[in-house]
């Protein structure tokens, strides 16, 4: 049974583009309760969807939605055809015969799970597509050019976001100053920075990290109420802000900054932010160069520039993460991560696409990152956020 569909979705038309740049056939879209985040991101449903559901977006023809009977209601105005199955033998059958004449698919599948926010489609369903005579590929570029791509709306909306945290950072160490004859702690300048958040329309489900000292040298430290400590004088303090405005389909902005509480950054600090911030302007380079040269560049490529840059000056052991993450609707989205050290991500830095870029060297005594956002544009890659130069000087 099928039903009359609607006018083709934008973003079918988008995978349509790129399944025909790419010489894939098909685009194959599984989702069983909100397993695939993906799939409601190409196609809409206007409510709770119970059982497995198919979207099978061709090289050329008309896509089809293979879903159950008590679920079909809820793609009535989806815009494409609809295919109804009842039980599970069923389900197969219609499921290959949507796939007849099909020798391959992309599928949200990562081989061997390697980029986990691609492998989303669990190993069982992946075995029955290939019972069909289809073979499964990684959908790791396609899905992340059709639903991760910022519109200039969001471009915009996310550098107004961006230099507003810039703000607010700066604010939060003027905070500390003010309030260091208190003994102001970290928990109270995250609770500042919430509040300021408040203020501009700004939201975020967790964070910000203000962490001193050796609280800086665990990357994902939050203070809370009980275990925060005091910042004084010649105390290291590093913040992490992120946030996005209250706005359907807005996406995050996220940046870093260190400061040192007294009147000069003692040597080692100063040494250590140097290196970071040289890693950090290094890959962003790269980044520009390759554009300019033509070149594609892989997530982990980018990595492997800022890595090196901190491996040669004799820090390689200390930079314990990915050089940076994708940003979109999530703080750490769905697109490619500058990542060869966690994950090899191969998926390509596309334009349209926006990314933090955060090296980091974490000692015993003290951690230093220095965090910026950027974006690939049609024009080739920039930052998007306040680039910190200096270590700040908080003075009480």
């Amino acid at each position: 049974m099928a039903t009359t569909p609607q006018p083709v979705p934008s973003s079918i038309a988008s995978a349509q583009a790129f399944l025909a740049q790419e010489e894939i056939p098909g685009w194959l879209i599984h989702d069983y309760r909100s397993s695939n985040p993906i799939f409601r991101q190409v196609i809409t449903a206007s409510g709770h969807v119970t059982r497995p559901v198919f979207l099978f977006v061709p090289l050329s023809a008309s896509s089809t939605l293979l879903t159950h009977h008590v679920d079909a209601g809820k793609f009535s105005q989806s815009g494409v055809e609809i295919r109804v199955y009842r039980n599970r033998d069923e389900m197969v059958e219609q499921l290959a015969a949507m796939l007849a004449g099909v020798k391959t698919v992309a599928m949200e599948y990562s081989p061997q799970g390697a980029l986990p926010r691609v492998s989303r489609v669990d190993a069982g369903t992946v075995e029955l597509v290939r019972s069909l005579g289809v073979e499964v590929i990684t959908s790791a570029d396609l899905m992340q050019f059709v639903t991760q791509r910022w519109t200039p709306e969001q471009l915009e909306d996310h550098r107004h976001s961006a230099d507003t945290l810039g703000r607010i950072v700066n604010e939060a160490f003027r905070f500390i100053g003010e309030h260091l004859k208190e003994q102001v702690t970290e928990f109270q300048v995250a609770e500042f920075i919430r509040s300021r958040f408040d203020d501009e329309s700004l939201s975020s489900p967790d964070g910000p990290i203000v962490a001193t000292n050796a609280h800086a040298s665990d990357p994902h430290y939050e203070p809370g109420s009980e275990n925060s400590s005091v910042i004084r004088q010649g105390d290291w303090v590093l913040i992490d802000l992120w946030a996005k405005p209250d706005a359907e389909g807005s996406v995050y902005a996220d940046i870093t900054w260190v400061a040192y509480v007294g009147e000069s950054v003692p040597k080692r600090q100063q040494e250590i932010f140097d290196i970071v911030i040289g890693a950090r302007d290094a890959a962003l380079e790269y980044l520009a160069d390759s554009f300019r040269k033509g070149d594609s560049v892989q997530g982990w490529q980018a990595d492997g520039v800022a890595r090196k840059y901190i491996e040669d000056r004799g820090y390689g052991e200390f930079f314990t993460h990915r050089l940076g993450h994708s940003i979109g609707y999530e703080v750490h989205s769905e697109a490619v991560n500058l990542d060869g050290f966690e994950t090899q991500d191969t998926r390509r830095i596309i334009p349209g696409i926006g990314f933090s870029i955060e090296p980091g060297i974490y000692l015993t005594e003290f951690g230093v990152r220095s965090e910026i956002d950027a974006y690939m544009s049609e024009t080739g890659p920039y930052a998007t956020s306040p680039i910190q130069r200096e270590v700040v000087l908080i003075r009480g």
